[in-house]
């Protein structure tokens, strides 16, 4: 160990043939500046900082795209804006991307403007639809946006807030967001809020190209609470992250010689959690609770409260306070009052957060942790995009992040999200972020990250066969090529040499055409398969079938349109109708071999008509090569039992080899389905009919509970 370390009780160290020992707080003299902050500031009035006045000032002379860090106050802009238009007699529309945070912002504007006067639409929730402040997810703006266009009608909105624009840049997601600004009227001001973005400028430019009119960058790179980076030593002796060397901040020399010994003590055993319980110790000791821990996977956000068992609360006031809250909890979710990870709540003040569990309970763990009577959260990487519980420090036991695919390093904007939780305005002076050394720890990465630039927005617009029926609706084969040279891809490719070396080495460089007309090409490929199957017609405008068709806006439009008109679906069985239609929603491989003997024969043979009566058809567009996704009975079986209301939540969640949270997610995912074949009435009436009745019955206690 290098001589700065030999400070440090060499008992203190968990050693690589040594065994476990115990971790005591400790601070390096270059924290004690940083420590002496920490406290919560006086209340004051509220005063707007420049920044949020000249977002108002553009709003009213024209559009604005405001980049701010996490927490700095964008949502008061928003809020400030709406109450202009509200005295103007205008209607706004509220976009974001996630149903939590839509939810959540709901909440919010219900009790700033009163209920009465907002709306909500998720795709689950449909309340006060014609109310002058609507919030809701980007896809229904995107759609009602499909309707106005097909009607040659305006969209009923004076004004539109993008939340979390950056979305754009998402590889799924992002195309939702380009649709939105490539199709909103000139008319209505567009009001964009993101987190930082490197390429804000190239975004605002574009934006005032196809829209015709200014769009007008607002930065601001200050947090509002400051930040400072901490290195978790293994012997629980904290130390700075970073240090200023001739006027820039690098590795502080002790972190650099610690993670270059050949010896080097680690906090756990590879394979094992760290002992969470003494981290927090160390944490509590220098009053740098509650934090919020990120962590790899779900099953390590689980298995890390029972490292927690040092952490008692010896506060009872708080305690009850915290029964009281579950309690009252329980009595409008009847689910949760057995949960089992409810007695880390009470017990050691710390919760689990991630997709896996059930909406209900995030929400509660989100209540608690809002209130300050948490100590700690071990959450995946998830919870930093809308998820609003800020917290003193943030923790992370990993520089990586897996993006669905594979595990990869940390981007500039990934990093400043998270951290954008640490330090709660009006709550804290300072806020901390701290590094634990690992496995999956690059430290120097993390250390480069503190001071890094955010990292462009690139487009991710892709053709589909949803949004080629949806703007054949209202647009001609010519038209829609001008359309799509509008595009972000487009504007970049003229003018950003950096997204053309993106295309180049990105998964989606894959076609030889010219960059300039490959998403022409695409639509083209999409279109000429329209034809061949009947869709649309030779002349390029949407046949009877591509007319309903088009309302399917779903992910396999095409695949539940010919099933509807092959015949394949029974339409006169609501529990049947919900377990075929998550097959189609289901993105799992699933093991389907153990079922065949558990499955109700008429489900077995509606399924099976499904498949052979479909496989034709799905031959035909994989051998245009378009993706298809094999049909699995496992989701369809599971959501069938759920429709059918015989068997209990424990039973169907056991059936689906399912985790709770991806088991509701299924049932969310196929009601959303399901509410585009009611939309089918005129076309099929019975099975319209009875897809209302089957989202009846699967939207229940404890997967559908609001808030």
């Amino acid at each position: 160990m290098k001589k700065d370390f030999q400070d440090l009780p060499k008992k203190r160290f968990y050693r690589a043939k040594g065994r476990k020992r115990g971790i005591s707080p400790g601070m390096d003299p270059r924290l004690r500046r940083a420590f002496a902050k920490i406290g919560v500031p006086e209340k004051t009035p509220f005063v707007p900082d420049p920044f949020q006045l000249e977002a108002l000032d553009a709003i009213d002379k024209g559009d604005c795209l405001v980049t701010a860090p996490t927490g700095s106050g964008k949502t008061w802009i928003a809020e400030q804006a709406i109450r202009r238009i509200r005295e103007a007699g205008g209607r706004t529309w509220y976009a974001s991307p996630l149903k939590a945070l839509t939810n959540s912002i709901y909440v919010i504007f219900c009790g700033i403007f009163g209920p009465e006067n907002v709306g909500i639409l998720t795709g689950d929730r449909k309340e006060n639809p014609d109310a002058d402040i609507i919030v809701g997810t980007t896809e229904i703006l995107r759609n009602q946006l499909y309707d106005a266009m097909h009607r040659g009608e305006n969209i009923r909105t004076d004004f539109v807030i993008l939340d979390e624009a950056h979305f754009l840049g998402d590889e799924e997601r992002g195309v939702v967001w380009e649709e939105v600004m490539i199709y909103l009227p000139t008319r209505i001001p567009l009001l964009l809020l993101s987190a930082t973005i490197g390429n804000a400028r190239r975004i605002a430019a574009w934006l005032s190209s196809i829209r015709g009119k200014p769009c007008v960058v607002v930065e601001e790179k200050k947090r509002p609470v400051p930040l400072v980076p901490l290195f978790f030593h293994p012997s629980g002796k904290l130390f700075p992250l970073t240090a200023v060397v001739n006027g820039k901040k690098r590795l502080y020399g002790k972190i650099s010689e610690f993670i270059t010994g050949k010896r080097q003590p680690y906090i756990a055993r590879p394979g094992q959690l760290p002992p969470f319980g003494d981290i927090l110790a160390v944490f509590r000791k220098y009053r740098l609770l509650p934090a919020i821990f990120f962590l790899k996977s779900r099953a390590d956000c689980d298995n890390a409260l029972d490292r927690c068992q040092k952490n008692v609360i010896s506060d009872m006031n708080r305690k009850a306070a915290i029964g009281a809250f579950i309690d009252d909890f329980a009595e409008q979710v009847p689910h949760i009052a057995k949960h089992p990870q409810r007695r880390h709540l009470e017990h050691f003040a710390v919760g689990a957060h991630h997709s896996g569990q059930l909406p209900a309970w995030k929400f509660l763990v989100e209540q608690l942790m809002t209130q300050g009577l948490l100590d700690a959260v071990f959450a995946t990487s998830t919870v930093a995009a809308g998820v609003n519980f800020p917290a003193r420090t943030i923790v992370f036991l990993n520089s990586d992040k897996f993006n669905g695919v594979e595990f990869m390093p940390l981007t500039p904007t990934e990093f400043h999200q998270m951290t954008g939780r640490a330090g709660r305005r009006g709550m804290d002076h300072i806020g901390f972020a701290a590094v634990l050394p690992g496995r999956y720890m690059d430290v120097r990465l993390m250390a480069r990250l503190v001071t890094a630039p955010p990292a462009d927005v690139y487009s991710q617009i892709k053709i589909n066969f949803s949004m080629a029926l949806n703007l054949l609706l209202s647009h001609t084969p010519d038209q829609i090529q001008l359309l799509l040279e509008k595009s972000f891809a487009a504007y970049l490719l003229e003018h950003d040499s950096g997204y053309r070396s993106y295309r180049k080495m990105g998964k989606t460089a894959e076609r030889e055409a010219p960059e300039k007309s490959r998403l022409w090409n695409d639509f083209l490929d999409h279109l000429d398969f329209l034809k061949k199957t009947g869709y649309v017609s030779e002349e390029g405008k949407l046949t009877d079938d591509g007319m309903w068709a088009s309302q399917l806006r779903v992910d396999h439009p095409l695949s539940i349109a010919e099933g509807f008109r092959l015949g394949v679906f029974p339409e006169n069985n609501p529990a049947v109708i919900a377990g075929l239609m998550a097959a189609f929603v289901n993105e799992r491989e699933c093991d389907d071999r153990v079922l065949k003997e558990v499955v109700p024969n008429t489900l077995k043979r509606a399924f099976q008509n499904v498949v052979k009566g479909l496989g034709p058809f799905l031959k035909q567009m994989a051998d245009a090569g378009f993706d298809v996704r094999p049909l699995y009975l496992r989701p369809c079986l599971s959501v069938y039992l759920w429709a059918a209301g015989a068997h209990t939540w424990e039973h169907v969640v056991r059936v689906s080899e399912l985790a709770e949270g991806d088991m509701a997610v299924l049932i969310l995912r196929t009601a959303d389905n399901l509410r585009h074949i009611v939309a089918l009435r005129e076309v099929f009436p019975e099975a319209s009919k009875n897809a209302s009745k089957a989202v009846e019955s699967i939207l229940r206690d404890p997967v559908a509970v609001f808030f």
